[in-house]
């Protein structure tokens, strides 16, 4: 834990020490018979290194802020990680390592941050977790531009990450890598598992580029390390990563996957699968290891690693009494920094959400998000964000406050670039490492491009909010290839994630109401290009609850249900309908999940139960029938676009008061 080099020796402890971790991973591989034992083999002594020499952090609070973070990208090689949480003592007991990849177990076959204490991100998806690594680090360069003062360095730590070939290969890596490099990210530092070997085979079948001189070009400090196994060289690397206080640093440590195993090692045979009983004791023989018990833990070893826990005690306790004395000087900033850590948002904060009238000119629901960024962002002081290099489109640029750059980590505003997943990866980062509410923006049809992250972030309870604009083919001549169809569908469909499309100003405002508000869940806003009229009973309330009734009616003969910007569709049928003796009640459904999580009482009070229903929504009309039953109807889209002016497109498919009457008519059998 001290991180300065003490000698140039390799002590028999520390030998036992990394072979403890290696024998760990292939213990609770062989017993799940399941898993990646070759990374951990290989990658014990970098790990080792960053865990006993340089990482700050409390196992007895894995939460403590100011705690260095550390990403394993490869997450395959989750027992590494799990072993060596076990090791300084974290939460995670023996018999946790023993229930890998069983079932309800807090050792899954990848790492998962909201089920194993220590973890900080969920990885996987390979490169999901380099692009999280450099949001963390974006985060606490930000917080410590914002907060830090002089003799008060309250934000200071640093990001650390163990990412393999296959994280290099994805393409996100290089997303997330180039904007890394461009911000000049000082406190990224990154050891590269180079052990030539994928599930194929060797990695020269497909990956033969000089990984090192791609790094140098997007800006990064980079440096081998020869031999994966030389404890020394690798420390010493790690100080003169530290020393580089400009860029982010990659160290290609070349290692040997499966390392000891006599017949397996250096191969793809011992990615991913157990080494099976006879190489595993062959293993053992190999590197002198006790044939019994499993899961073997030299008494020395574990007090070797359990320094950690008083080690973390004092680093935390050491940074409590630094933040005192900062908050006797500070009081201010303390109190709002203590807020952002807590998660609390400021009192009475949602007063400075704006309100839109029916007499307001109609308002794009991307414009009045706009709005609401520019009025909140002033009293949330945890709101930070920006766009995949389309902030004039989605109209997430809030002109109060200067760009994050290399300069002015201070800054507020965001550029992302074309790098939809990249920024997927990176904002997860940034809301993982805590203190931050972060939000990007894209044109919906590119969530296809970040979906990777997306799912990452429902799965792992990431509260990041999606900024999604040009909603549909409403927005006109750029046609087929940006109009989306199905990403509205493919968004509900996903497990915890919240998706609000609004109908107006209004109900904007109150979507990114529950975004702020959101803990665990990201929520994704779907915002038009084209004007909409404000409705006069649109309301915050109703957006909360998912769905509501806009336009009553007493007796209702039929339902019409609209979102986003077919709502003011229904709304006008409806006063149709009513010339011709229908009584249609209208609802707003912006948000099928929040609806979803309303008793049944009030479910039904909405889409009164035995009334037809027409849905009208300029999507697919995938899971529509949920809503209208099969005896309902829907008006959506079930093709793709077409290239042409919006007052000719949407006609051109349905989405006209005629249309909407007319299908609402027949659905009555009139």
């Amino acid at each position: 834990m001290t991180g300065t080099l003490l000698d140039k020796t390799t002590t028999q402890l520390d030998e036992l020490s990394v072979n403890t971790i290696r024998f760990l991973a292939v213990d609770a591989v062989q017993k799940a018979n399941s898993g990646h034992p070759g990374l951990p083999m290989g990658a014990a002594p970098m790990a080792y290194i960053i865990w006993t020499k340089f990482l700050r952090h409390n196992p007895h609070n894995p939460k403590w802020f100011n705690r260095d973070r550390f990403v394993l990208s490869a997450g395959h090689g989750s027992m590494l990680l799990y072993a060596l949480l076990h090791l300084t003592g974290y939460d995670l007991g023996l018999e946790d390592l023993k229930h890998f990849r069983q079932l309800h177990s807090r050792t899954p076959g990848h790492p998962e941050n909201f089920q194993t204490p220590g973890v900080e991100v969920t990885t996987g998806p390979l490169g999901q977790g380099l692009g999280n690594g450099i949001g963390l680090a974006i985060a606490e360069e930000h917080l410590a531009a914002r907060y830090n003062k002089p003799g008060h360095q309250i934000i200071d730590h640093y990001t650390y990450a163990i990412v393999s070939d296959g994280d290099l290969m994805e393409g996100v890596a290089s997303e997330a890598a180039s904007l890394g490099g461009h911000l000049g990210l000082g406190k990224v530092i990154y050891l590269y598992d180079d052990n030539h070997i994928s599930i194929d085979g060797e990695t020269e079948l497909s990956f033969t580029e000089d990984r090192m001189k791609r790094f140098e070009a997007y800006g990064w400090h980079t440096q081998h390390v020869t031999d994966g196994n030389d404890l020394v060289a690798i420390e010493e690397a790690v100080h003169a990563a530290r020393a580089v206080t400009d860029r982010p640093s990659i160290i290609a440590v070349r290692t040997i996957i499966g390392y000891g195993s006599p017949n397996k090692a250096n191969s793809h045979d011992v990615h991913g699968s157990p080494l099976g009983p006879d190489e595993v004791k062959a293993t053992k023989l190999n590197l002198k290891w006790p044939l019994e018990p499993d899961f073997y833990i030299p008494d020395d070893v574990l007090a070797h690693f359990r320094q950690a826990v008083d080690n973390g005690a004092k680093a935390e306790a050491e940074w409590h009494e630094r933040f005192a004395a900062y908050k006797a000087e500070f009081p201010a900033e303390a109190a709002e920094l203590e807020g952002l850590i807590s998660g609390t948002l400021p009192e009475g904060w949602e007063q400075a959400l704006p309100t839109f009238s029916p007499t307001d000119k109609p308002i794009a629901t991307r414009a009045a998000s706009g709005k609401v960024l520019g009025a909140v962002t002033a009293v949330l002081p945890g709101l930070i964000g920006g766009s995949a290099d389309l902030a004039p489109s989605n109209n997430t640029y809030v002109k109060a406050f200067k760009d994050f750059q290399k300069d002015t980590p201070y800054g507020r505003n965001f550029h992302f670039g074309v790098r939809e997943h990249g920024m997927g990866a990176v904002m997860n980062g940034m809301a993982l490492h805590g203190g931050l509410k972060v939000y990007g923006g894209t044109f919906l049809i590119f969530m296809d491009y970040m979906k990777g992250a997306v799912r990452v972030a429902a799965l792992s309870h990431s509260p990041v909010v999606y900024v999604y604009t040009h909603d549909s083919i409403g927005l006109g001549e750029d046609g087929p290839t940006h109009q989306p169809v199905e990403q509205l569908i493919t968004l509900r469909a996903t497990p915890n994630l919240t998706v609000i499309r609004p109908a107006d100003g209004t109900e904007t405002a109150g979507a990114w109401k529950i975004a702020i508000e959101s803990k665990s869940t990201p929520v994704a806003l779907i915002l038009t290009r084209q004007n909409l009229p404000i409705q006069p009973t649109s309301s915050i309330e109703g957006v909360a609850k998912g769905g509501y009734t806009l336009v009553e009616a007493e007796n209702p003969d039929l339902i019409l249900i609209g979102t986003g910007s077919e709502v003011f569709l229904v709304v006008d049928a409806q006063k149709k309908l009513a010339e011709q003796g229908v009584a249609a009640k209208v609802v707003s459904l912006p948000s099928w999940e929040l609806f979803e999580q309303q008793p049944q009482a009030y479910k039904d009070s909405v889409l009164n139960p035995g009334v037809k229903r027409l849905a009208v929504e300029a999507g697919s009309t995938f899971g529509w029938h949920k809503y209208t039953g099969l005896d309902g109807d829907v008006i959506g889209i079930d093709t793709y676009g077409a290239s042409a002016p919006i007052k000719d497109v949407m006609p051109a498919f349905g989405f006209t008061v005629e249309n909407v009457t007319a299908r609402a008519l027949k659905l009555l059998g009139k």
